[in-house]
């Protein structure tokens, strides 16, 4: 399950995002950056094996260095 995580602290990289989610079996976890800044934009993706509804439940309107995470399914594109 694909997981979109958003309103991210800027001081979070992906292996941070990783260690958030790593009670749920995380495939991978990435930040998404600004092409021309390298700056986090915000928001990223994690993948997990499975546990996705019970990450979101757990960490969704949890709080991240001041900031309180949006956690819901990745939606196709």
């Amino acid at each position: 399950m694909k997981l979109y995580v958003g309103n991210l602290p800027w001081s979070i990289g992906d292996q941070e995002l990783e260690e958030l989610f790593s009670d749920y079996g995380v495939v991978s976890a990435k930040v998404i950056k600004d092409r021309n800044t390298d700056r986090s934009r915000g928001f990223g993706f994690v993948e997990l094996e499975s546990g996705g509804e019970e990450a979101i439940e757990a960490l969704n309107d949890s709080e991240v260095d001041g900031r309180q995470l949006k956690v819901n399914e990745a939606k196709p594109k």
